[in-house]
């Protein structure tokens, strides 16, 4: 392991955070609208924010490209925590993604998205090496993305408790579809467990799940954080009530290929253009009407 991931503080990855979307206009980043938006997240009392995941569409970024929306970010989140996200399926150049980030020093980079090596699809021992490997290279600290769906890796539960040993490992965005692995990660305390699928937010974090990374929470932010909030004293009934009218929102915001729908809200709301870059596409006119209907109805009830 290298001197930096041996020295690094103990962060807290609990609470709320935003991956952020990506603005385009014209083809290229909107850095102006991306601004804005972080500006106006980073008010809501949220934890921190994400750049560069799967909803930011990081896919479609050329690495200079996701740079400049981390500079971007940074200059407009008010000092809060950033985590970068980071993926790939070739280990050098992952690793020196990983060391090129060092290099840069964006403050204050809190933590590594980083998921499986998509495609190849390794055994159990490919991914634990992975994951190390990774976590030895880094200045900061990793966020184990557990999405099997998108990597077509799956991490055992066995795999995962073997990595929380890594003193630079610190937390888990659960993807993994597993509600007895979530308990069990819970349960053994050494990764902070932060809720990915935006439906289980409410479960993950009431059985003692560190917090959430919620696309959804881009917008009606304020009630994500005020659910969270509740269960953290421990008012489920408080919690119950602001979370119930989120559902219907959340569920809709994930019934087109995300981003699509999130971003066909963000634009009405005047946040953003509504474009995305291929192969991924706008959602449909009659689903953003009814995104438009559900956000209203919440507004009015704030």
């Amino acid at each position: 392991m290298n001197s930096s991931s041996s020295t690094v503080p103990s962060p807290d990855f609990s609470g709320l955070w935003i991956p952020l979307v990506t603005p385009f206009r014209d083809g290229a980043v909107d850095h102006a609208a991306l601004a804005r938006l972080t500006a106006h997240l980073a008010r809501t009392g949220i934890r921190g924010v994400v750049v560069c995941g799967s909803t930011g569409e990081a896919a479609a970024l050329s690495k200079e490209e996701q740079l400049a929306c981390l500079r971007t970010v940074a200059a407009h989140a008010g000092g809060l925590p950033l985590i970068m996200g980071l993926s790939g399926y070739h280990l050098p150049d992952t690793r020196a993604c990983v060391q090129r980030l060092a290099a840069h020093d964006v403050p204050p980079l809190g933590g590594l998205l980083v998921p499986a090596p998509h495609y190849v699809r390794p055994g159990q021992n490919g991914l634990r090496a992975w994951f190390t490997e990774l976590a030895d290279t880094s200045a900061v600290p990793l966020v184990v993305y557990d999405i099997p769906y998108r990597t077509g890796a799956t991490l055992a539960r066995e795999t995962l408790l073997a990595l929380a040993a890594h003193p630079n490992i610190r937390a888990v965005k659960d993807c993994g579809g597993d509600p007895g692995k979530t308990l069990a990660l819970i349960r053994d305390g050494r990764l902070q467990v932060l809720a990915g699928e935006d439906a289980q937010l409410f479960a993950t974090v009431a059985q003692g799940g560190a917090g959430a990374i919620a696309a959804s929470a881009h917008v009606h932010t304020r009630r994500f954080v005020a659910v969270l909030d509740a269960i953290a004293v421990g008012d489920l009934a408080r919690a119950r009530h602001a979370w119930h009218p989120l559902v219907p929102l959340i569920k809709a915001l994930f019934a087109e290929a995300n981003p699509g729908p999130l971003k066909a809200l963000l634009a009405a709301q005047g946040w953003c253009a509504n474009e995305l870059r291929a192969p991924l596409t706008a959602a449909s006119g009659s689903h953003a009407r009814h995104l438009r209907g559900l956000s209203g109805a919440l507004a009015a009830a704030d």
